[in-house]
């Protein structure tokens, strides 16, 4: 994770390279009158603005001009680039992952299984940083990351455009192998402590589970992340319904 914490810089990032902003701390304490043009610029280009104190801003950055902002590795994607070219798409959503271990995990997996690109929302989701590009181990260069605000929303775009969405949980009667990965496809995982949340549940097409023989009751999400992505593989690299 990378830190720009002058302002004329953080303006430059925003003009040249907005998708690389995770979010951008701003001091609470009144600050630099210009701090009201990156606001504004950041908002134009869906950048979150968190607002904290003086003392947050500190720790970060010892030279700060009442603004701090969190720069990843890699751009974002615009959604509408996952699907470009793509006759059967294959995505991969996460609902609020906040760890990035586990973020990193799943690019990994996401990547070796051919996915054509991830979605994540806007808050409550680990960014691109160095952390999610260290246990990705290379593979986040190779897969496009589109970041939305409204998950649930995203995904009604995506079934206008053919998708379908099966949603990965716990307790489902169906196996996670019981769908025709064949077609369009975007698997939903849930975030670490609460899974999928109800409104991106609804949206979800079918909703299958991975069976547990042993005593602990849940899998890692980027373990179970792995199993759905390489059955969607196999599925596409043999004709297996």
């Amino acid at each position: 994770m990378d830190t720009v914490c002058r302002l004329n810089p953080i303006f430059e990032v925003l003009k040249s390279a907005p998708r690389r902003i995770n979010k951008i701390f701003i001091q609470k304490e009144a600050g630099p009158g210009r701090i009201g043009e990156i606001i504004r610029q950041a908002r134009a280009n869906g950048i979150p603005c968190i607002f904290v104190p003086k003392h947050r801003l500190d720790s970060l950055a010892d030279h700060h001009q009442g603004a701090v902002a969190i720069v990843s590795p890699k751009e974002f994607s615009d959604l509408e680039e996952l699907l470009t070219g793509k006759k059967a798409p294959f995505l991969i959503l996460l609902d609020e992952i906040e760890d990035p271990q586990n973020l990193g995990a799943i690019v990994r997996s996401a990547e070796c299984a051919g996915v054509d690109g991830l979605v994540l929302t806007e808050h409550r989701s680990a960014g691109l940083t160095e952390t999610v590009s260290t246990v990705a181990a290379g593979a986040l260069e190779h897969v496009k990351v589109a970041r939305v605000v409204n998950l649930a929303r995203a995904m009604e775009e995506l079934k206008k455009r053919g998708l379908w969405f099966v949603g990965a949980e716990g307790g489902s009667p169906e196996p996670w192998y019981n769908f025709d990965y064949t077609l369009p496809v975007g698997i939903v995982l849930g975030s670490e402590s609460k899974g999928l949340r109800p409104l991106v549940r609804k949206r979800c097409d079918k909703v299958l589970s991975i069976p547990l023989f042993g005593r602990i009751n849940s899998l890692n999400v980027s373990a179970a992340a792995a199993v759905f992505l390489f059955e969607v593989a196999r599925q596409r690299s043999s004709g297996d319904h």
